[in-house]
């Protein structure tokens, strides 16, 4: 075999395919025509001499094979898009494309502002926004920089630790009005709450806050969803924990001298693309603003 029978652009076909679920969708993602998708994964496929895919009843099912090269394929795709970004921004300009890996609740409610001023200070930055809540592979290359809420244990990542995001309960006006104003821990079990539904640290949370009360509270609503119990909570359903600078934009803050807990939050990158400076500038430029955050 050559090197010409493994060619990206079949090996980016068959993820796309693999993530998407069909020929269809994958063409879509990769701006070609489904027939053009298909040749390149056929194309693969002889070069491997098995099958990647069978077809079943919900579309196109993934061989054990093709989970197996998977990650390879993966990593290879990681390493091309941070090749991407280099040659898009020379190392020495605050320029181009670097990528950001955030979790849902924080890409929608707190980095948003921060990164606005950043494209005030640097306009011909564009920051790519990964929202997850998994860990990005930083040495991977599938961000450049995260915020995470634990001290990463790689030793090849540069971290920060800007400080703790308190987390306490909040009340959209309206559900107060009607309910009126819990006083004491106790008076929580006479509420409706906004909590978690399945995440282990989070139930543990709230199971302890129960035996504290005195009782169980009542959950009105379960999500492990964050940027959904904020939204519940908005909505008048009941009584949540939440980060505190959000909370403090629009809700009210209940039992205001509680700290549920706090977040410690770090910043997070490679030490090797910190050498770029639109990188560094993206990095610094979240420890100044994530540090005024958590002070608030």
């Amino acid at each position: 075999m050559s090197d010409a029978d493994f060619a990206w652009d079949d090996q980016r076909a068959f993820l796309t395919v693999l993530d998407t679920g069909s020929l269809s969708a994958a063409a879509r993602s990769l701006g070609l025509t489904q027939p053009t998708v298909r040749n390149r994964v056929d194309k693969l496929e002889r070069a491997i001499g098995h099958p990647l895919f069978v077809r079943g009843v919900n579309g196109l099912a993934p061989t054990p094979e093709a989970l197996g090269l998977a990650g390879h394929v993966r990593r290879m795709a990681h390493a091309s898009e941070a090749f991407r970004r280099e040659a898009e921004g020379a190392a020495s300009e605050v320029a181009g494309p670097v990528r950001l890996s955030v979790s849902d609740f924080v890409g929608i409610e707190v980095v948003p502002p921060m990164l606005a001023a950043l494209r005030e200070r640097h306009p011909r930055l564009t920051v790519e926004l990964l929202l997850t809540n998994a860990n990005a592979d930083l040495p991977g290359q599938e961000a450049d920089v995260a915020v995470r809420m634990a001290r990463p244990s790689q030793n090849s990542l540069v971290a920060r630790h800007v400080g703790s995001i308190p987390l306490g309960f909040f009340a959209s006006p309206a559900y107060l009005d009607r309910n009126g104003v819990p006083e004491t821990i106790a008076d929580l079990t006479r509420h409706a709450m906004v909590g978690p539904d399945r995440m282990p640290a989070y139930v543990a949370i709230v199971d302890a806050l129960s035996r504290e009360a005195g009782g169980p509270l009542s959950i009105a609503l379960r999500s492990d969803s964050h940027p959904a119990q904020l939204a519940a909570i908005r909505a008048g359903i009941g009584i949540g924990v939440m980060q505190v600078p959000v909370g403090e934009r629009d809700l009210v803050r209940v039992l205001p001298d509680r700290v549920v807990f706090g977040l410690d939050t770090w910043i997070v990158a490679h030490e090797d693309v910190r050498r770029s400076a639109r990188i560094d500038a993206l990095f610094n430029h979240l420890v100044e603003s994530f540090q005024a955050y958590c002070s608030q």
